[in-house]
């Protein structure tokens, strides 16, 4: 065989090896990489875990009620008598001063002719009385001329005088009959003009109780004829609100509801008032909330039934995690591992409440000057080395922390000590106090509205509730103590030793 050949031949015997070899590389690369993940997917996947998120929260209270109209008028009758007319009928619109029904007037007509001849007859009788009255004022004159003559006896003075004044008290008895005559034919014409029921309100007729013929008897209570409501394109729900959550109830919340009848359809309203009557029902103390809804398309129906959520919060643009890696609590042997690492956290760091990074937040809503951001930062330095300080003697101590002896930063929660909320709420009122002092040379630098929101924030983050959650690190769950804040019922805020995107724990997984 000639040289070319077995060159040739050699080259097509080192192709294959070489890429053998390079599969076999890759292979073991492969294999590699898969053992890994597998065994990072592995650790991973003895937990369920939620991540932390940045979104909005809504914190609404649910409660039942009934829609009414604002205003709604009873119409009865104060006379009794037959109905002979009645004129409208159930949804029928209505102006006030319109004729709703009639009663029988003739009674109340006979009456008043009755009246006007009792009139007429003490008419006649003072007309009688002032002409004897005229005649006795003439004769006690003469007799009272010829007495002063001695010409007639004195007692015939005195009794032309007693005459006189008997006639005088006669005419004044009969001007009193025709005032008290005149006076009973009033009311007589006032009854009369109650015979025609009239509408005192505009709006619409809701209720009708009588029909032509019916009797109403009015001697004990005025019956009750029509109910008008008053004007339905503004109207109200009356809330029973439970005890437990009136106090987060506020005039001007708004309330969204869904009634029966339209159920594809949802609502607004506000609330209008906050009542202070409660009702009691079944040892059940509810307090009626009223408010009010804009109607204008006449849609909603006086007497539906109403399910309303007052929405009492809401919060924007914060951070939240899944109510159930507050819930969470490891078990077994992933309990004790992660109690004895929180004993002593890595690199001296306290991932605890996190007040100064709140701190910071708030600062920076402020819209601080340059010399305001200079007393700031002068103080918060000194507030982070306390911290670090204190943090090297909680590990010294073995992980008691200050903020009351709970891994990282947070208060205690075991037990059921009656002096630990005491306990809790002294240690609370001690750093308030020495936040004060410390944030005092950068409180005077504030003016008045920066002073009342940096009070505020620092009131709501010293009062916060703090909870531990377990976030997922190299495949273990490490404990974080946090401030939590509103909660939907799924979701919670949260802010302290978390940021958005930490994993977080939510539950175990089975062993197979």
């Amino acid at each position: 065989m000639s040289q070319p050949a077995r060159s040739s031949l050699r080259k097509k015997s080192i192709v294959p090896n070489v890429l053998l070899g390079i599969a076999v590389v890759a292979i073991l690369g492969g294999g590699a990489w898969w053992w890994t993940s597998r065994k990072g997917d592995a650790a991973e996947s003895a937990y369920r875990t939620a991540t932390v998120e940045r979104g909005d929260i809504r914190v609404a209270i649910s409660a039942t009620g009934t829609l009414s109209a604002i205003s709604t008028v009873t119409v009865g009758s104060q006379i009794s008598g037959q109905v002979t007319d009645v004129l409208v009928d159930y949804n029928s619109e209505v102006k006030k001063g319109e004729v709703l029904a009639r009663i029988d007037p003739s009674t109340y007509e006979a009456q008043i002719a009755q009246g006007n001849a009792q009139i007429a007859n003490a008419q006649a009788n003072l007309k009688q009385a002032q002409a004897t009255l005229a005649n006795a004022e003439l004769d006690y004159t003469r007799k009272a001329d010829l007495g002063k003559q001695k010409l007639v006896a004195q007692s015939d003075v005195d009794l032309a005088r007693a005459a006189r004044d008997q006639a005088r008290a006669q005419v004044n008895a009969s001007q009193a009959s025709i005032r008290q005559q005149t006076a009973s034919t009033q009311t007589t014409r006032v009854n009369l003009d109650r015979t025609v029921i009239r509408s005192p309100v505009d709006g619409v007729v809701l209720t009708r109780s009588i029909e032509p013929g019916q009797t109403v008897a009015a001697s004990l209570q005025a019956p009750e004829l029509f109910t008008i409501a008053e004007d339905l394109s503004k109207m109200k729900i009356e809330l029973a609100v439970d005890e437990a959550d009136i106090g987060q109830v506020k005039v001007g919340q708004n309330v969204s509801f869904t009634v029966d009848a339209f159920a594809d359809r949802q609502f607004r309203g506000e609330v209008q008032q906050v009542r202070l009557s409660a009702t009691t029902t079944n040892n059940v103390v509810t307090y009626p909330v009223v408010v009010s809804v804009d109607n204008t398309d006449g849609t909603l129906l006086p007497g539906l039934t109403v399910n309303a959520e007052i929405e009492v919060s809401k919060r924007d643009n914060i951070l939240k995690i899944s109510n159930a890696a507050l819930r969470y609590k490891p078990t077994g042997e992933e309990a004790t591992a992660t109690a004895t690492a929180t004993q002593a956290p890595q690199g001296g760091q306290n991932r605890g409440s996190g007040i100064s990074d709140d701190l910071v937040r708030v600062a920076g809503d402020l819209q601080l000057k340059p010399e305001q951001q200079a007393a700031f930062d002068a103080a918060l330095a000194a507030l982070r080395e306390r911290q670090a300080a204190r943090m090297a003697q909680a590990q010294q101590r073995g992980g008691a922390s200050m903020f009351g002896g709970g891994p990282g930063g947070g208060p205690r929660t075991g037990g059921n000590s009656s002096g630990g909320g005491a306990m809790q709420a002294q240690i609370r009122q001690r750093m308030a106090e020495r936040m004060q002092q410390d944030f005092a040379p950068f409180r005077a630098t504030l003016d008045d509205a920066q002073k009342q929101r940096w009070d505020g924030e620092l009131r709501t983050l010293l009062g916060a509730k703090r909870a531990p959650v377990y976030t997922l690190v190299n495949g273990k769950p490490e404990i974080v103590q946090v401030r939590i804040g509103a909660s939907d019922g799924t979701s919670t805020e949260v802010s302290g030793g978390v940021k958005e995107g930490d994993v977080v724990v939510v539950g175990e997984r089975a062993k197979e």
